[in-house]
């Protein structure tokens, strides 16, 4: 290009390039992007000069070549697509007419913050640096899938809109970086894909605002992250997608808001986190899906659950915080697969490991009361008489309540109408006592119950006594059984 066509605004860029000054055109610190459409040519310069400096620009011995320019209009379509820039290149508080094309180009470092633009399609780019959209207005998809950036993606406080556009807002599929993706204050409407992502650092939507109600809002299946996720105090409305999704960190959704009634909320199976937090907000609006996740800390406030959950082969080795089984069994009633008896070995389990037995044993009678739903008619009237009796096990005094009620009825009742004995001449001395024990106990004898014979409505009565003795003995015998099994 030559130099004598350079318009006066483009000579200023040009000459300030080769010695990496910045180029400054904002008439006052609070000119809005927004209106560069209505800019003059005191602040326009042609997207196909930038171009030629970035590819080709002049050097000079000595000083270290850079794009600095802020508050310009970038007229044309910026087309760097599989170009090689060495230098840094920083645009901000610009606005672009055109997309910006860097397809499959290698930048050194590429700012476009506080900018404003109708997209940006950057898929497969190489920064060997920052690539920094901070506080940008984007109005067209942004594209980045496959991009490979060595430092960290900076997008706070960046604004994204592409709702009627057919693919994703903000498209970060397969994309990688050795830091950071920093973003909180993001604010999106439509959909944000990080399927296949690979972030070394963190992923920080802290205060982000996704909008794509009913809709898949983010995309994050099989996403990968070295360190955390941290979604607090976020708004969503639309689904979060995180099957298959590994974090080594934590994921984490304190004080946050999702909302997508009729449907999932958040879909996070099969996910692998170090810790999962779900505490101090509002109940989600929608079904919560931790299916076959994994997670060492579950920090879950029962407060934050929604009313449908999916839990089944959810595996957590620590429960926080600390909560009665009351306030934490309702969770479990409320899963979606109906009764999983998984859930309630986990919550078992990990009140054990904080030595609350009481809590683990309440855990566990409310699973045989849940399981007794679903047996058929005479499996459930088994279980409420092992229920009523000693409580499945988990309650052994209650039997004994049951035997000393039952035998302080037989001793009254035969201590005041002595049965007569079969063989007066070799029967013992009654013992009305002994005689409602050799009832009550099937296998231990003390000679009475073979030497008397009841009439009448006592006869009766010792029927039901043997009866009783036999149901007690069997449900106490089934729950020693069943503690010993599960120990």
């Amino acid at each position: 290009m030559e130099i004598d066509n350079l318009t006066p605004a483009e000579l200023r860029v040009w000459r300030a390039f080769s010695r990496g000054e910045a180029v400054d055109f904002r008439t006052a610190e609070d000119d809005d992007p927004a209106d560069g459409a209505d800019w003059g040519p005191e602040r326009t310069v042609r997207a196909t000069v930038i171009r030629a400096l970035l590819l080709s620009g002049p050097q000079e011995e000595g000083e270290i070549a850079a794009l600095k320019v802020a508050g310009a209009r970038i007229s044309g379509t910026l087309d760097m697509r599989y170009g090689n820039c060495d230098h840094a290149v920083r645009m901000s508080h610009c606005f672009f007419a055109g997309v910006p094309q860097f397809y499959g180009a290698r930048l050194r470092q590429l700012n476009l913050g506080a900018s404003v633009l109708p997209g940006l399609t950057a898929g497969a780019v190489r920064v060997e640096g920052v690539l920094r959209l901070s506080h940008s207005r984007i109005h067209g998809p942004v594209r980045l899938g496959g991009a490979q950036i060595s430092n960290a993606l900076f997008m706070e406080r960046a604004h994204l809109t592409a709702v009627d556009a057919p693919e994703p807002v903000l498209q970060l599929n397969q994309m990688t970086t050795g830091d950071d993706l920093w973003a909180p204050g993001l604010r999106i409407d439509g959909e944000m894909r990080l399927n296949g992502a690979n972030i070394a650092g963190s992923v920080n939507l802290n205060e982000a605002r996704l909008s794509f109600p009913g809709r898949h809002v983010l995309d994050a299946e099989t996403l990968t992250v070295d360190g955390d996720v941290l979604l607090r105090h976020a708004r969503v409305q639309g689904w979060i997608g995180l099957r298959g999704a590994r974090v080594t960190g934590r994921l984490d959704l304190s004080y946050a808001h999702l909302v997508n009634p009729g449907d999932a909320a958040l879909r996070a199976s099969s996910c692998t986190f170090g810790e999962l937090w779900l505490r101090r907000g509002t109940p989600m609006e929608g079904t919560l899906n931790l299916r076959r996740t994994q997670t060492d800390v579950l920090f879950l406030d029962p407060d934050a659950v929604p009313d449908e959950v999916l839990l089944n082969n959810l595996t957590y080795t620590t429960l926080t915080p600390h909560e009665p089984a009351e306030r934490r069994l309702p969770m479990l009633e409320r899963d979606g697969d109906g009764y999983v008896p998984h859930g309630y070995e986990q919550l078992t389990a990990a009140y054990r490991r904080i030595g609350d037995d009481d809590a683990a044993r309440k855990v566990q009678l409310a699973k045989q009361r849940r399981r007794r739903a679903t047996l058929p008619w005479y499996g459930r009237v088994w279980g409420h008489v092992q229920d009523a009796t000693v409580g499945y096990g988990f309650h052994p005094l209650r039997a004994g309540v049951w035997l000393v009620s039952l035998l302080a009825i037989g001793t009254i009742a035969y201590g005041l109408h002595h049965p007569p004995a079969l063989k007066a001449d070799e029967a013992p001395r009654f013992n009305a006592l002994f005689y409602t024990l050799d009832l009550l106990l099937p296998v231990i004898s003390f000679g009475q119950e073979g030497a008397f014979a009841p009439r009448g409505v006592y006869q009766w009565l010792s029927y039901a006594l043997v009866i009783a003795g036999w149901i007690l003995a069997t449900t106490v015998f089934a729950g020693v059984t069943r503690t010993v099994n599960r120990q």
